[in-house]
């Protein structure tokens, strides 16, 4: 065909033809033959091909060569308002008809069909012709692949521009909203942002058969509404929780998504960020059940089954991996974490150290190499691990919050709450961070404002309905503050309720007993310091407040045996006094007989030691 069409110089069957060579894996064939026939200057689509094969073979300076290292920024259209008329939009939407998002319309077509009939030969409102529709697309992959090429460059700023230049260039450039999410290059708050942004307005479908303009117009705010929905479950799940839920039901029910994997993982990963690791792993079986090998799925899987401690399934599950897939980094991730699991951390180290090896855009991964260090007490190499980890993952807050943690065992308190700080600047809604803030106060002496960050962050975590069993750190921690704030009823309380969720450790019963000695108590601090010992026989804390505890407890009884013994003779000094004075009694009652009063009264005054107040009184 090419050659038939060659006189005509026809750019589209050379196109092809060099497309044919680029799915075979001949990409320096591809790459030669478009520079051969000079159409990598003068036509987008050539030039996108040519750079795609340099980045496959690697050639990523020659490929921003043949790219351009700048992003056509004016085929961005007025995102503010695109935004502004979708919202009038919806407010319209929402009078005229309230229900949630992608609503039925009478004539309406399914978006999902919509979108995959979708004419390529169509232009879209607002942006010209169809070749220059066409033009657009292939403008947002070139952006696309020079955020690709930057970043194994590892200028992450730079990449980070061009993958958002790209979807806002073609807001149904998916691979660059992807690498933007699943690399984490922007915070919960910048996501959402950038979100808004979005002219999902610019979607247009055709009529459907039959149909006229306005079935078209319908279609395609269907389309938009529709793609919104996609790209808000691939957000971060620390914020909006809520409005993910509103588009993850609307797409389940409406759009018959349910069963959906790319859906699916969205809603695990909401459950796993709010510590409901059970209910993560029956969505994640689920989808493994249908697609044994989807590896999108792995990294939420086994952490789940990690932080479930079920150490057979994770051991099955890595060795078929590493058996059936050793190309696959997540092979070597779900090795790592089942040693991890099992407590051998060298071993781990080296397998998570393999898989970030094989993709050093791979998060999971250098998290795990960093946790490796930090088990052992590796402090330091763990801030190096958890650096690099932040430097590559700009937008996620753990590795901060981490470097945070880190810090802290190393008594360095002010930069952990910097560390902490910068953490809740990306993200304000975490209970970790919260807990860790918090933590990072009652160590420097701040007790009330620790209580305050403990309350806080079991409050969020009673919002998202995280399991309470997960949280019994922050209870526990917030009935420390409150005891250093001897606020000891609700420490107490608190301790309580950390014993009721499962929390049997030998320190909640120290602290118990501990509380017990300062109100006075050392009977029942003897009996929660012997719980704290029948849990842990070794420890030294409850064993010293033990024996603080039956020092007083002996105080206490010598000192209530001596004021019993003093009661006693004082009562037997009494008793004396009474029989004498009775005794006396009779005896002047015998001899008054025969004498005066007066006699009588001065026979008693001779001997007033002899007598009582009770007959001194008598007598006057």
């Amino acid at each position: 065909m090419l050659a038939l069409a060659d006189a005509q110089r026809n750019d589209n069957d050379a196109f092809w033809l060099a497309q044919v060579h680029f799915a075979t894996g001949n990409y320096t064939r591809a790459q030669a033959f478009l520079a051969k026939h000079d159409l990598i200057t003068r036509n987008p689509s050539c030039r996108y091909l040519a750079g795609h094969c340099l980045i496959k073979q690697g050639r990523y300076s020659e490929a921003l060569d043949v790219l351009g290292d700048r992003n056509p920024t004016h085929l961005i259209a007025n995102t503010h308002a695109a935004a502004n008329k979708r919202k009038a939009q919806a407010g319209a939407d929402a009078q005229l008809k309230p229900g949630l998002p992608g609503s039925h319309r009478p004539g309406a077509a399914p978006a999902a069909t919509a979108i995959a009939a979708r004419d390529p030969k169509k232009g879209r409102a607002g942006h010209g012709s169809a070749e220059d529709a066409t033009n657009r697309r292939y403008e947002a992959a070139m952006c696309y692949l020079r955020g690709l090429c930057f970043a194994k460059q590892n200028a992450f700023d730079r990449a980070k521009e061009c993958y958002k230049d790209a979807v806002l260039i073609d807001v149904q450039c998916f691979e660059a909203f992807r690498q933007l999410m699943q690399n984490s290059l922007m915070s919960p708050d910048e996501e959402w942002a950038f979100l808004e942004a979005l002219d999902f307005d610019s979607i247009t479908l055709p009529a459907p058969p039959g149909g006229d303009a306005a079935s078209a117009a319908s279609a395609s705010q269907e389309a938009a509404e529709f793609t919104r929905m996609l790209y808000t479950t691939r957000l971060s799940k620390y914020r909006n929780p809520a409005e993910f839920t509103t588009a993850y039901d609307s797409l389940s029910t409406h759009y018959h998504l349910a069963s959906n994997p790319d859906l699916l993982l969205a809603r695990a990963d909401l459950l796993f960020t709010q510590c409901r690791y059970r209910d993560a792993l029956e969505i994640t079986e689920s989808v493994l059940r249908d697609d044994k090998y989807n590896f999108a799925v792995y990294p939420v899987h086994l952490a789940c089954l990690y932080e479930l401690r079920m150490k057979n399934v994770l051991f099955l599950v890595a060795h078929d991996l590493a058996d059936t897939h050793p190309e696959e980094p997540c092979a070597w991730l779900a090795v790592g974490t089942y040693y991890f699991a099992i407590g051998r951390v060298p071993e781990a180290r080296r397998y998570f150290s393999k898989a970030s090896t094989m993709d050093v855009h791979f998060g999971p991964a250098w998290i795990g190499f960093a946790h490796t260090f930090a088990a052992e007490g590796e402090h330091d190499q763990a801030i190096s691990a958890y650096s690099t980890a932040a430097r590559l993952f700009m937008g996620t807050h753990l590795p901060q919050v981490f470097l945070g943690m880190q810090n802290h065992a190393l008594n360095n308190m002010t930069l952990a709450e910097e560390f902490l700080r910068t953490a809740h600047g990306l993200c304000a809604s975490d209970p970790l961070l919260m807990n860790e803030m918090g933590v990072v106060k009652y160590h420097q002496d701040r007790p009330k404002e620790a209580a305050a960050w403990f309350e806080r962050a079991l409050a969020v975590a009673a919002e998202v309905d995280g399991e309470p069993s997960a949280w019994l750190a922050a209870r526990t921690n917030l009935a420390h503050a409150y005891r250093r704030l001897r606020l000891f009823a609700r420490a107490l309380a608190e301790f309580d309720e950390v014993l009721r969720l499962g929390g049997r450790d030998a320190a909640i019963f120290s602290a118990k007993g501990l509380i017990f000695l300062e109100q006075g108590r050392p009977g029942e601090a003897v009996a929660a310091l012997h719980e704290a010992l029948a849990v842990d026989p070794q420890d030294g804390i409850a064993t010293e407040l033990l024996g603080r505890a039956l020092d007083e407890t002996g105080r206490l009884d010598a000192a209530a045996l001596e004021a019993d013994e003093d009661m006693v003779a004082f009562e037997d000094v009494l008793g004396e006094r009474r029989a004498r004075a009775s005794e006396r009694e009779r005896e002047r009652a015998r001899g008054g007989k025969g004498k005066s009063r007066a006699e009588a009264g001065a026979g008693i005054l001779m001997s007033p030691a002899e007598g009582s107040l009770m007959e001194l009184s008598e007598d006057e």
